[in-house]
């Protein structure tokens, strides 16, 4: 930690005043583009933030400015391609709202060793379910998007929405395993309902953490305009690219994660 105190301290004297700007928008960018291929760009953001001298709940709140923003620039890229889930995605967010103003309420004492290796373990298993995914053309499934299975999706993203507000970190892909294997949206529909799920709830948890003064505006803008530009290009480029694209970057960010969570624990 030291060595890498050394490292950030001498790429500040390197990159001038303006150093953390510059810092937080590349960040920004490459993890817009990760957060709408895939998902677990907080991972990346948060300890960042952290570095930069943020306290852990002051650095959760501001990284909301960047998740809404990308989500924004994410919606209406895929928008200009043409790619929806109305009216579907309102009824999903709602319910993801709900929980989101829940768990950005909650204050829970997890032990951070057991926290890691559970969510390494659950990032495994959603890879082997998204990446490995039998069924070689999606395309031919119907979607499950009606009648009860409408209903059992409500509740189980108002559950999702408890963690998107408490942390969010990682959600992406349990949002990705839902559409994708429950609901039997193609991974381009599935990864467009998410970022408009993201932004509905998203907006209102940035407001609950605004409310108890634990958003850093500065910081959080200057990461956020790398977002937008990132979830933009990603995007439309997914769309153009199809399924295959967004089923590599899905693999490569899952075993990433579970690597990185497990040799922390």
């Amino acid at each position: 930690m030291q060595h890498s105190g050394k490292l950030y301290l001498r790429a500040m004297d390197f990159l001038g005043p303006y150093g953390e700007n510059i810092v937080l928008i590349v960040a920004g960018f490459v993890v817009g583009i990760i957060n709408t291929l895939a998902g677990g760009g907080s991972l990346l953001t948060l300890p960042l933030l952290i570095f930069m001298g943020l306290p852990p709940a002051l650095a959760n709140g501001t990284n909301r400015i960047a998740i809404v923003v990308q989500s924004l620039s994410g919606t209406l890229g895929f928008q200009s391609k043409g790619v929806s889930n109305y009216p579907y995605v309102f009824y999903y967010g709602i319910s993801a709202t709900l929980g989101a103003l829940l768990g950005a309420q909650i204050a829970v004492e997890i032990d951070p060793k057991s926290f890691n290796r559970i969510l390494a373990v659950l990032m495994a298993v959603v890879g082997i379910l998204i990446v490995f995914n039998p069924q070689k053309e999606q395309t031919n499934i119907l979607e499950n998007q009606h009648g009860k299975a409408l209903w059992i999706s409500i509740v189980l993203f108002f559950l999702l929405g408890i963690y998107g507000g408490f942390i969010n970190a990682g959600i992406g892909f349990l949002i990705i395993l839902l559409l994708h294997r429950w609901n039997h949206l193609s991974l381009v529909k599935t990864n467009a309902t998410k970022v408009m799920l993201v932004l509905i709830y998203s907006v209102f948890a940035l407001g609950v953490f605004a409310y108890h003064g634990q958003v850093d505006w500065i910081k959080g803008a200057w990461l956020a305009l790398g977002t937008w530009f990132g979830a933009w290009w990603s995007s439309r480029w997914s769309v153009r690219k199809g399924d295959r694209v967004v089923r590599y970057a899905l693999l490569v960010m899952i075993s990433f994660m579970a690597v990185r969570l497990w040799t922390i624990a």
